[in-house]
């Protein structure tokens, strides 16, 4: 005769691993949308010198009427999601199927990673479309070099020093890591004021991301946060309870967010790009 042995599900679930938001240092909130969809933002040229002459009428030179640029940011970034908890699932899956708690993951597992994923592409697509790129590969030789050459093209921008960060992927940080010239904090844990810090490398706060989050062949970037605006519009989550024709849980949630960089600012970026093999 046969034996059936027993068995029994765990409460307690398997959790997957999870990161809080990487990229909120690297953008300002310094723009709202509240009731519109798109802005206008002004930014205003300067003129040029003259040699002041002891004659004439225009001795400071030809006036010219000062004018104004207008940078449109409009909101594209509209998702959603949906799914739904069977009542007779939750009670026969030892309740493990509890809505709030699906939700929370769905925000953290979905949302924030794509959210980061966005903005660092954003930033990368705005470097290279400025000029603000390298293409070259990295070692542990070349690159704590290569980050200095990011730097130096910020420093001739007159980008503000106080504030860069340098965000890394886990290989680029292994290659800087085996090099000497890494100064890792030895309180780096007692004072870590940013999310996802791992060190300090020639002045900037360095901060390790998954390379998941980056666009294809890029093993750093540099910003300062005064470059990229982020636009939080809408999080909107919602868990029905009975909704018609469900006997347990509708859970519903949208997000409307973008990212945008100023005109004025661009040079506070910079991407490293390695040649596509």
């Amino acid at each position: 005769m046969a034996v059936n042995l027993a068995s029994k599900y765990e409460k307690k679930v398997d959790e997957r691993f999870k990161l809080k938001s990487l990229t909120e240092s690297a953008v300002n909130h310094e723009y709202s949308w509240d009731g519109v969809n798109s802005i206008n933002i002004y930014s205003i040229p300067t003129v040029g010198m003259n040699d002041y002459t002891k004659s004439g009428l225009n001795r400071y030179g030809t006036a010219a009427e000062l004018n104004n640029e207008v940078q449109t940011m409009t909101l594209t970034r509209d998702r959603a999601f949906t799914f739904t908890i069977d009542r007779g699932n939750y009670q026969d899956t030892n309740m493990t199927l509890e809505s709030g708690k699906a939700l929370a993951r769905q925000i953290d597992e979905v949302i924030v990673p794509e959210i980061d994923s966005y903005r660092l592409s954003t930033i990368v697509t705005a470097a290279v479309a400025n000029g603000h790129t390298t293409t070259a590969a990295v070692d542990k030789a070349t690159a704590y070099e290569a980050v200095l050459n990011g730097n130096e093209m910020l420093d001739e921008k007159k980008v503000p020093v106080g504030g860069r960060l340098l965000y890394v992927t886990p290989a680029f940080y292994n290659l800087i890591k085996l090099d000497p010239s890494f100064i890792k904090s030895t309180e780096i844990a007692q004072k870590m004021l940013i999310n996802g810090q791992v060190g300090e490398l020639d002045g900037m706060k360095v901060i390790k991301a998954p390379s998941s989050y980056f666009p294809a062949n890029t093993p750093f970037v540099i910003v300062h946060p005064k470059a990229t605006v982020a636009a939080n519009k809408l999080q909107d989550y919602k868990t029905h309870n009975n909704p018609p024709g469900i006997n347990g849980w509708l859970v519903e949630g949208r997000v409307r967010y973008d990212a945008f960089v100023l005109n004025e600012k661009i040079d506070a970026l910079y991407a490293h790009k390695t040649p596509v093999v």
